[in-house]
C-alpha cells in the first residue's frame, strides 16, 4: 500500500496491428476499441475507478495508486482485444502489456 501511495503504479501497453488500423477514444468509464481487425462494431473495455488511463499514438498507459485497480483495467483492455475466429497464429493485433512499473 506505500509503494502505490508514494510512487504509484503504472502500465504500458502497446497497440499491435498488422492488417486494420485500430483507433482508440476514452469515454469517462469506459476504453471505445474501433476497427479492430476491420470490425464495424466498436469494441468496449471498462475503466475501473482509481485508474487513469492516457492514450499514446501506439501506446497506453494506466495509472493510478490502486494495484488492483490498474490490473484489472489492464486486463479489461487485453480481454477486449481477444482474437476470435481467426488464427492467432496470423492475427496478432490487440493491446498488450509491455511494462509494469
Amino acid at each position: 500500500m506505500v509503494a502505490g501511495v508514494t510512487r504509484g503504479y503504472e502500465y504500458k501497453m502497446k497497440v499491435v496491428y498488422s492488417h486494420f488500423p485500430i483507433q482508440l477514444k476514452a469515454a469517462p468509464n469506459e476504453l471505445i476499441i474501433n476497427n479492430f481487425l476491420g470490425e464495424r462494431k466498436p469494441r468496449s473495455a471498462r475503466i475501473l475507478p482509481g485508474a487513469k488511463v492516457e492514450i499514446g499514438k501506439d501506446e497506453v498507459s494506466i495509472t493510478g495508486i490502486d494495484k488492483e485497480q490498474v490490473g484489472q483495467t489492464m486486463a479489461n483492455i487485453e480481454q477486449a482485444t481477444k482474437v476470435r475466429g481467426f488464427d492467432i497464429r496470423i492475427f496478432q493485433d490487440g493491446i498488450y502489456l509491455v511494462e509494469k512499473r
